[in-house]
């Protein structure tokens, strides 16, 4: 089937990749800073030498933290952005058939809409999407120099077992049960399983450029909590809305308070991304973003 370069083989997205492409008879190599990787490498520091790889899966990356000094942001930078360019550096004498980037939709630098495209502005300013952007630029560059097919998967809130970031927040709040619903619940957001990005991966060995790529239900945050509620038997509880977004402003004066505006926002504010490019190339129609949110 192949051999595939992996970086970010033991984190949450990288550990879905790496069982179902086994399952598919893919031989992985395993590319990281853990014991157990088959080249051990701090791709924010070195480069590294390897044979033989016919294809390559970037999953490695930093996300889901705000900094909160200079030496914070620049390690996005290193990580993502230096991390790409160093694996770039590594590869460049090998005869790739495709390059797969993980991406974000935090790209775009929005935090309400719906069905953006491809052709959204990149208009993101935090250091993660300012550091996937220019990784996204050496990418494309690398692709053009080297006549490497190179896919940009921009992904959305990620849904599945070990699930980090936002929802791993949503999770933990309503097990605990200091979790409240603002208001009716009715922002929607779009998701995408851990494992349909994984087994969506043998078929953009076979294309090539820039998508997003999400669930094809885009859930509304009510549906969300209660699923998480009904699997930890918790109720959840709801608040006003104009109570809640009173609540939130202590956030931007009390740091240690934990719901701020920001919080606010992704909570009542429907954010959508269209996956119609993809799905236009592609014959694997992703739809257990909901059925693993947990």
């Amino acid at each position: 089937m192949g051999n595939i370069l992996l970086t970010g083989h033991s984190g949450f997205l990288g550990s879905h990749i790496k069982s179902v492409l086994r399952i598919k008879g893919y031989n992985i190599v395993k590319l990281g800073r853990s014991k157990d990787s088959d080249i051990i490498c701090d791709l924010g520091d070195e480069s590294f030498q390897c044979e033989n790889i016919d294809y390559v899966i970037h999953a490695a990356g930093k996300a889901h933290s705000i900094p909160k000094n200079q030496v914070q942001i620049d390690e996005f930078y290193k990580v993502n952005y230096e991390g790409t360019k160093n694996l770039i550096k590594s590869i460049s004498h090998l005869n790739i058939k495709t390059f797969v980037f993980i991406s974000t939709v935090a790209v775009y630098g929005r935090d309400s809409g719906e069905l953006f495209n491809e052709f959204t502005t990149l208009s993101g300013n935090t250091p993660y999407a300012l550091s996937k952007i220019k990784a996204e630029r050496a990418l494309l560059d690398y692709s053009k120099s080297k006549n490497v097919k190179v896919v940009i998967l921009r992904l959305p809130l990620i849904t599945g077992e070990g699930a980090v970031g936002n929802l791993n927040s949503i999770i933990k709040a309503i097990k605990k049960g200091y979790y409240f619903r603002i208001g009716k619940g009715e922002a929607k957001r779009s998701i995408v399983a851990a494992v349909d990005v994984a087994e969506v991966m043998p078929e953009l060995f076979e294309i090539e450029g820039i998508y997003n790529y999400t669930d094809c239900i885009h859930p509304k945050i009510s549906e969300i909590d209660t699923i998480i509620s009904i699997k930890y038997n918790k109720k959840v509880q709801i608040l006003p809305f104009s109570l809640m977004k009173l609540i939130s402003n202590l956030g931007e004066i009390l740091l240690f308070f934990p719901f701020n505006k920001t919080k606010f926002k992704k909570l009542t504010k429907t954010l959508t991304f269209s996956n119609k490019k993809i799905l236009n190339q592609i014959n694997y129609k992703p739809l257990k973003g909901l059925s693993e949110i947990i």
